[in-house]
């Protein structure tokens, strides 16, 4: 499907708000839940440090509903494969998939997903106290909507597919004894990251200084791409022209490049899971990535680092700017119980059971949690660090039309491990990609010429 196409698929309706869903008046709980008694809800959902704790209300939704739920917990970045599988049959084996971000558009130019605004105005399923404005608003623009300009954007034509659930925004995370130890301060921009990088790996022996993702493939890109925005860059101009080659593009991968050369042993093999390990496990002094640290720093199971662990919003280069990213629920086209799906994304993601994830150590998806007395007594210093990072959040942060996996994965994600092992230098690395990457998008209808 190309950009045309996938414009009228997105159609026309304006972004969901609360005001827009009918009331139940008079229905409760039950009854909502009664018709679907008995039911198995299959869910498609990564192992990630929010779905560690969000499986755990599970038996609780099937206690108060009588819906059972079927689980198949993957690796994150394997789940693409079996989903697409599953949903290109007639009726598939899931009820509900999680999927990256990443992926919303592509599942949705291929017609993969069903709308959710059909069951939000069906009274007989929609809970009237769930609150859609209370989802943290660049989550949900981030995560849920398609169809929008560029057809990733909050804006006329955008629709909702999915809800945000263990959504996130960047921070930074550095050890406070560490810093103490060496008398710096906090990094406020990459000039002072970067120097205290240095420092680190210079004068703490067996530690390195910013714990990065850095395997081939969608996890060394989306390292770079932390970088890429707030050093002015972007992947494809609003022409949807390369701009990989161009200096800001070029600087954010030398600056990574940098991040390996200071940071712990073994960056270009880490994923998501390892980089975050490597600073739970007291091997690097700074962590720059998902806000889903905050639990895991706290699990005394997972982290030898409780206690010593302050967080700063994204250091500035030219501007502030902050990833956007995660994952969200949705519903398949071809799911085979759909109304009893959407039940359990609809319990899931209210204000009830989104302050239970949150003290259970998951993500907050609601801007109530930010502000519930339990929630804010578990997170003292990381929630207000949350509210700042959202205020530079950039939903523009990567271009998340249906080819930006493949460009991501097997173009940029090609080219820049021989940038971190020093293979190549990152102009010519980043500008003998960019016919691939132009390619791509004009076959796709976004550039013309």
């Amino acid at each position: 499907m190309n950009k045309r196409e996938l414009l009228k698929a997105g159609g026309m309706a304006a972004i969901l708000g609360a005001a827009q869903f009918p009331l139940i008046r008079g229905a409760n709980a039950q009854n909502r839940y009664a018709k679907y008694k008995g039911q198995t809800v299959v869910i498609n959902y990564p192992a990630h440090p929010h779905y560690d704790q969000a499986e755990k209300l599970f038996a609780e939704f099937t206690q108060e509903t009588g819906i059972k739920v079927e689980r198949d917990k993957m690796q994150y970045l394997r789940m693409k494969d079996k989903q697409v599988l599953e949903m290109g049959k007639p009726q598939g084996d899931y009820d509900i998939i999680t999927y990256v971000v990443m992926w919303k558009t592509e599942y949705v130019a291929k017609n993969l997903l069903a709308p959710l605004e059909p069951f939000f105005a069906n009274k007989a399923l929609a809970d009237p106290g769930y609150d859609m404005k209370d989802l943290i608003t660049a989550y949900y623009e981030n995560i849920g909507l398609v169809g929008g300009p560029k057809m990733y954007l909050p804006g006329p034509g955008a629709k909702l597919y999915g809800i945000p659930y263990g959504a996130e925004t960047g921070v930074l995370a550095y050890r406070k004894d560490i810093l103490e130890k060496h008398n710096l301060k906090v990094p406020a921009t990459y000039d002072d990251l970067l120097g205290q990088c240095r420092v680190i790996k210079a004068k703490e022996p067996g530690m390195g200084g910013l714990t990065s993702r850095g395997q081939t493939g969608h996890q060394v890109t989306a390292a770079w791409l932390l970088h890429l925005t707030p050093h002015g860059g972007e992947v494809f101009d609003a022409k949807f022209k390369a701009a990989l080659h161009l200096p800001p593009a070029v600087k954010a991968a030398e600056v990574l490049k940098e991040i390996v050369d200071t940071g712990p042993p073994g960056i270009p093999s880490f994923g998501f899971g390892e980089m975050q390990n490597a600073f739970l496990q007291g091997q690097a002094a700074f962590y720059l990535d998902s806000v889903s640290v905050f639990g895991p720093v706290q699990d005394p199971a997972k982290s030898r680092i409780a206690g010593k662990v302050g967080y700063a919003i994204h250091p500035k280069a030219v501007k502030h700017s902050a990833q956007t990213g995660g994952f969200g629920l949705a519903i398949p086209k071809n799911a085979k119980n759909k109304d009893a799906a959407f039940l359990l994304i609809q319990w899931l993601t209210a204000k009830q059971q989104d302050v239970k994830v949150a003290l259970l150590g998951g993500s907050a998806s609601r801007w109530s949690t930010l502000e519930n007395a339990e929630t804010k007594k578990k997170y003292p210093i990381e929630f207000p660090v949350l509210r700042e990072a959202l205020k530079i959040a950039n939903p523009d942060w990567r271009p998340l039309i249906p080819e930006w996996d493949h460009i991501s994965q097997q173009i940029i994600g090609l080219a820049l491990p021989d940038v971190i092992t020093g293979k190549k230098s990152a102009k010519d690395a980043l500008t003998a990609i960019v016919p691939a990457a132009e390619d791509v998008v004009r076959k796709g209808g976004w550039l013309k010429g």
